[in-house]
């Protein structure tokens, strides 16, 4: 993942969506930063708390990809002017403390959306955001 956000460039195009790429490297650096506690999301509905679950679910049986343009937690919605420099030094940054946490095993043992979580449903549903945005923008 590392060599792959290193890659970006600040005029890349994305593939799809509506964030440019600035914008993207903020929305994924404040998506791993819910998995360190730095971003709290709010209570969500029991309906979507069960959809949330069967999608991890899900997304782990068959090793399926994050949908195009999925709704997100207002609080993700970067639509904001950001700095290219500045936002994928903060997302590796991130990336490395989420690393170094997993690796302690002092993650979340739940997640707003998807439920109750085990370090293995962090590092999957992480890899697969990134992965996700990361082929947005060709790398």
């Amino acid at each position: 993942m590392i060599q792959r956000i290193s890659r970006l460039t600040g005029n890349a195009s994305g593939r799809w969506g509506k964030m440019n790429v600035s914008q993207m490297l903020t929305h994924c650096d404040l998506v791993l930063k819910v998995a360190l506690g730095k971003v709290e999301l709010p209570e969500i509905n029991i309906i979507f708390k069960a959809i949330g679950a069967a999608t991890r679910i899900e997304m782990q049986i068959f090793n399926n990809g994050i949908p195009r343009n999925m709704p997100t937690f207002q609080k993700l919605i970067v639509n904001f002017e950001c700095d290219f420099d500045e936002s994928k030094t903060n997302l590796l940054n991130t990336l490395k403390e989420f690393r170094t946490v997993s690796e302690h095993k002092d993650l979340p043992q739940s997640h707003r959306l998807f439920g109750k979580m085990t370090e293995k449903d962090w590092g999957f549903l992480e890899y697969k955001h990134l992965d996700h945005h990361l082929k947005q923008f060709n790398v």
